[in-house]
């Protein structure tokens, strides 16, 4: 099995790209809605990127695609991921795209709190409990203000926070569903299959029944397509797993916390968001919290070495 390497100046800019990427696809989304419905373009963005991923699928000698034992593992994932990618696309209609993001990559704590209760290995260290607690302060700082029952637009914006953070759940959830189930030991683009797939498949009759499946082919909607297909769920997600085949993933993981604030940048470029100070403060702390539950290894290191240091000196 080929060593992988730590990062490189190569490395380290292709995340930042892959960072901006992420962090743009929540402001298109909003920004093409008055033509296509977000939710219509992540059911149709998910078909077309699927077919473009079919070919590179290269499955082991004796197996196929739609083999039991990775059949049903692969529809419950596609389930989850149409579910995180529905509250999205709903939250988006009620709250800001800069928003959105922040709150979306609150995934990383579900997923440290999932993994605590399943994987004795994975019991969280007080470290990561004080990030946990870090994050949910911010989550609680940035509602602050919000819901009021005198501004409906303020409880409309609540609303759809909650959604944001709920679809955050929902990527932890797949996340530790996959790590736990058989898909992981199937190869990434099958995997990747299922679900872009699965969510044509359960996001395009929601679009209908809901009332979101009409679209109109402006130059924006079609920009906002071109941009989700052959960018967002093509390009960047096959530069990610060659990323991975070839670096640590801890080194590249490190990287993901740029993405909310390229969502915020792009939410204020595009779409002219206003970002209400308690939002600034809480998305720090959030930030702070996400990196300390991800990151704890390094940071008992670092502690650890400075509290020996200090005890040296003394």
């Amino acid at each position: 099995m080929k060593q992988r390497k730590a990062l490189d100046a190569q490395a380290s800019g292709l995340m930042i790209l892959l960072c901006m990427i992420w962090g743009m696809q929540q402001a298109v989304l909003k920004l093409a809605a008055p033509d296509i419905a977000p939710i219509m373009q992540i059911a149709l963005r998910s078909g077309l990127a699927a077919l473009l991923v079919l070919p590179f699928i290269r499955l082991p000698q004796g197996t196929h695609l739609y083999a039991k034992e990775y059949l049903l593992p692969g529809i419950w994932l596609a389930f989850l991921f149409s579910a995180e990618f529905l509250l999205v696309a709903e939250a988006l209609r009620y709250t800001s795209a800069s928003h959105v993001a922040v709150l979306l990559y609150t995934a990383p704590v579900f997923v440290a709190l999932g993994l605590h209760w399943k994987l004795p290995a994975e019991k969280l260290s007080l470290i990561q409990w004080g990030g946990i607690f870090l994050a949910f302060s911010g989550i609680a700082l940035s509602f602050t203000g919000r819901g009021q029952p005198s501004d409906p637009a303020s409880s409309q914006a609540l609303f759809g926070d909650v959604l944001a953070l709920l679809a955050g759940a929902m990527w932890a959830l797949t996340t530790i569903s996959l790590r736990l189930g058989r898909l992981s030991e199937a190869p990434a683009a099958q995997t990747l299959f299922y679900q872009l797939a699965g969510c044509f498949i359960f996001l395009t009759p929601a679009a209908w029944l809901s009332g979101q499946s009409a679209v109109h082919w402006s130059a924006i909607a079609l920009g906002s397509m071109l941009f989700h297909v052959l960018i967002m769920c093509f390009f960047s997600l096959m530069l990610w797993f060659w990323l991975l085949r070839k670096y640590l993933a801890n080194g590249l993981g490190v990287f993901s916390f740029l993405t909310p604030i390229f969502g915020i940048i792009f939410g204020v470029a595009l779409l002219d968001e206003r970002i209400e100070l308690n939002f600034i403060f809480g998305t720090a702390l959030v930030m702070a919290g996400v990196m300390t539950v991800s990151l704890h290894v390094w940071i008992g290191r670092v502690f650890g070495l400075g509290l020996k240091r200090f005890k040296a000196m003394r």
